[in-house]
């Protein structure tokens, strides 16, 4: 597989690529655009919106969001990769679009090794493994124990076999040996309606976007895919306490077009760690679902996409997928 470097060896190059008078004049003098690949109200959104409004008060100039979903991350991604390098343009990226697109089709329209530099972490994003509020099922150990009794019976919703949900059921099939029936949705809503419904079993999804049907009752958490229990969900037991090694867990990370000027990156990787190191920004963050988990700086958010570069390899190799 070839290897993710996120442009880490060129990164010095790259942000050498300033100009003195981007520097002289100070950044940002324009508004600042922020692409995404989900739609307004997602996860991922709400989480943008928290740190781009405080950023633009702080800097006297807007942080734009803007929405291109579809296409599993590469429109949104494509968009990015080719808004000018001037420092005015920005992707809040997501596992999928940095690491996992990339192990799961054979071309993109894009390239995150070759067409983004980092520039910050902003959160983890836990998953997790839900049931109806009224489901019978009370345990994780209870669902395995029924998939197991009843091979192909039990139905377990996803977004796809070529989703990052997907492939959290597929593994979760795989190590548990459950048996659970996989049932692909076109996305989260759909699919957790579906559940509220009775018309699937149990379902696969990201915590940003059910927490608010799970705090109300209507879904039940039974795990969360993280290594260890998620903070503000203490109660709720971790995979990894039935299945050891168990951590999948998405993501957020800023990233820019390669060649964006050094003080666009430096000044937006310092503001948005500082954002985070506030308490009450990251409990507004922790509200919507994902967990504030420590920042980091430029050369650390390289090494981190490495890492999971890495580490993706391997799972999907385990589960079986290969690109198309």
């Amino acid at each position: 597989m070839q290897r993710r470097d996120f442009n880490l060896g060129l990164i010095g190059a790259a942000l050498a690529a300033h100009t003195p008078a981007l520097r002289a004049q100070g950044w940002p003098d324009k508004p600042v655009k922020w692409v995404l690949s989900q739609p307004p109200g997602s996860g991922p959104d709400n989480v943008a919106r928290v740190l781009s409004d405080r950023l633009g008060r702080s800097w006297g100039q807007a942080v734009v969001i803007e929405n291109k979903p579809g296409g599993q991350n590469t429109i949104g991604a494509q968009a990015a990769a080719r808004s000018p390098a001037d420092g005015s343009n920005f992707y809040f990226a997501t596992t999928a679009a940095l690491v996992t697109n990339p192990l799961l089709f054979k071309t993109l329209p894009y390239d995150p090794a070759k067409d983004f530099v980092p520039v910050a972490f902003i959160a983890r994003s836990p998953f997790a493994l839900l049931v109806h509020g009224d489901s019978p099922l009370k345990t994780l150990d209870e669902l395995i124990a029924r998939s197991k009794a009843e091979p192909g019976k039990l139905s377990l919703g996803n977004e796809g076999p070529r989703t990052f949900s997907g492939m959290i059921a597929r593994l979760f099939n795989a190590r548990s040996m459950a048996g659970a029936k996989l049932v692909p949705y076109a996305n989260v809503g759909v699919g957790t309606q579906d559940l509220i419904g009775g018309h699937v079993d149990a379902m696969v999804a990201d915590l940003a976007s059910t927490a608010q049907l799970a705090r109300q009752g209507r879904l039940r958490v039974l795990a969360t895919t993280s290594a260890r229990r998620a903070a503000g969900w203490e109660q709720v037991p971790a995979l990894s306490e039935t299945l050891p090694g168990f951590d999948m867990v998405g993501w957020f990370a800023l990233v820019a077009p390669t060649g964006t000027p050094a003080a666009a990156i430096e000044r937006s990787n310092r503001d948005v760690n500082a954002l985070l190191n506030d308490k009450e920004v990251a409990e507004r963050i922790a509200a919507i679902g994902p967990i504030v988990d420590g920042s980091m700086n430029v050369e650390q958010v390289g090494a981190f996409l490495r890492g999971e570069s890495a580490r993706w390899a391997a799972i999907t190799k385990e589960i079986g997928v290969l690109p198309e």
